[in-house]
């Protein structure tokens, strides 16, 4: 029979201990390393770029209308403004006097926006200081006019 030696049998004991320390810190490096890929795209196309095409770009849009430009808030005399927008193909005017604020809905129509006012129908337009007829607003040269009298500006 073979009976290994006290010393025999530690020199066994110890060098399956050092196997057992090798794998238990080399199979977390193994695993590391196999996670570490060139993550560089191939020069191959992926199956779902070539049997997807391409996005169409959009059509390009209409043209913008000059009242496009209008959107915003315009200055009137005394804390008075108006606030133009647009939703959709309409327009939403503002208008925000001493008496309150009222929203209505207007409509493109050439280079105005029409829209009703108290069983009204009204007009917005581009004109200058000048033409709104107001003491207050007479220097500026960039305004929106709805009848003499009644017009907003920015500077």
């Amino acid at each position: 029979m073979d009976r290994k030696t006290p010393r025999e049998s530690s020199a066994i004991n110890t060098m399956t201990k050092k196997n057992k320390m090798m794998w238990i810190l080399a199979l977390p490096m193994i695993v590391f390393i196999a996670g570490c890929d060139d993550h560089k795209p191939s020069s191959r196309p992926s199956p779902e770029a070539t049997s997807n095409p391409a996005p169409s770009l959009p059509a390009p849009s209409a043209p913008a209308s000059v009242t496009d430009q209008w959107t915003g808030k315009w200055i009137g005399p005394e804390g008075t403004y108006l606030v133009l927008s647009k939703n959709g193909d309409k327009y939403v005017v503002e208008i925000h006097s001493l008496d309150g604020s009222q929203s209505y809905e207007g409509t493109l129509a050439g280079d105005r926006i029409n829209f009703q006012r108290n069983g009204k129908a009204e007009s917005v337009r581009a004109g200058n200081g000048q033409d709104t007829g107001m003491k207050w607003l007479l220097d500026k040269k960039n305004c929106l006019i709805f009848k003499a009298g009644e017009g907003f500006c920015r500077d």
